[in-house]
């Protein structure tokens, strides 16, 4: 019998009902899998135990995003690798919908154990790991800003109505400098996003044809200030794809290096959450040693092979 290290967050999205928990361990051992089962309590927990498993043949998480992102932190801090996989009970959830994943959480078990392992691309910020998306500025702290409490109330319209608020207020922009593809840009941005998947902060499809093993990052940076110019893109981004909207310099890339004139007072997020970390220079990479073990569903159209 293989060993499952189950890592689960009981706080995410709504909440997981014990109940609910019993039914997951007893679907993973039907597929022969022995499991061991870890509740975190507080932020870090995921990492930290993560770091210490002594041997498992998978690490599965329960819990939202910024969970799944803990236990790949853990992993990564590791000198030996661990294969990971993760059922999202989040309020977005927008790593389990883009690997065709539903709201069902037994489904999704059955789903992810009958799948393939795939070495997966992961971004890295200053060395920190991100799966899916990290970003900075106008809309970006979102995500970490809006209250457990409202979310487990409302789910996503909690995200859309804090977004609506930062919608109306004043954008501000940063002047920075980049370096990509070798070449530098130097200018007044409002927006940084930076990712490897094709729905973000619940919208599909933004990128068309996103692949997550081809070694590489998509980039936006953004310099919209006024509203109307942002509606229009917004529309543009939701009928046709983020590279066709206006005000947007879209790049794909392996690396890339950001410095801010000055200091900045904001934070960064990072697969939904804050990132602690507040320098004047970043550095984002990809690293290629990820496996995860996925549902066959979208395979094909994820993975170049």
């Amino acid at each position: 019998m293989k060993a499952c290290e189950l890592i689960c967050n009981l706080e995410s999205g709504k909440g997981i009902k014990k109940k609910e928990l019993r039914k997951i361990i007893e679907t993973i051992n039907s597929c022969d899998y022995k499991v061991n089962l870890f509740l975190t309590e507080k932020n870090g927990d995921a990492t930290e135990y993560v770091k210490n498993i002594k041997k498992a043949d998978l690490v599965l998480s329960i819990g939202g995003d910024g969970t799944f992102n803990e236990i790949v932190t853990g992993n990564f801090q590791r000198k030996e690798k661990l294969v990971l996989s993760h059922i999202p009970v989040g309020t977005t959830n927008d790593i389990g919908a883009m690997l065709g994943l539903g709201k069902n959480i037994i489904k999704n078990v059955k789903s992810i154990l009958k799948g393939e392992i795939r070495q997966v691309d992961l971004g890295l910020i200053n060395n920190q790991p991100f799966v899916y998306v990290t970003g900075f500025g106008k809309f970006i702290n979102v995500p970490y800003q809006t209250s457990r409490k409202l979310k487990k109330k409302l789910g996503h319209i909690a995200y859309l109505i804090n977004g609506a608020k930062e919608f109306f207020q004043q954008t501000k922009l940063y002047e920075l400098e980049y370096t990509i593809n070798n070449e530098t840009y130097h200018g007044l941005y409002s927006l940084i996003l930076i990712s490897n998947a094709n729905r973000i902060a619940g919208f599909n499809n933004i990128y068309k044809n996103v692949k997550l093993d081809d070694n590489k990052l998509e980039v936006v940076f953004c310099n919209i200030t006024r509203r109307k110019d942002l509606v229009k893109t917004i529309i543009m981004l939701i009928r046709t794809g983020i590279t066709n909207a206006p005000g947007l310099y879209c790049y794909t890339t392996d690396k890339l290096t950001i410095k801010f004139k000055d200091e900045v007072k904001n934070n960064w997020t990072i697969d939904g959450e804050k990132l602690k970390e507040q320098k004047k220079e970043y550095t984002i990479t990809v690293d290629k040693n990820f496996n995860m073990l996925l549902p066959k569903k979208n395979l094909d159209k994820l993975f170049t092979k």
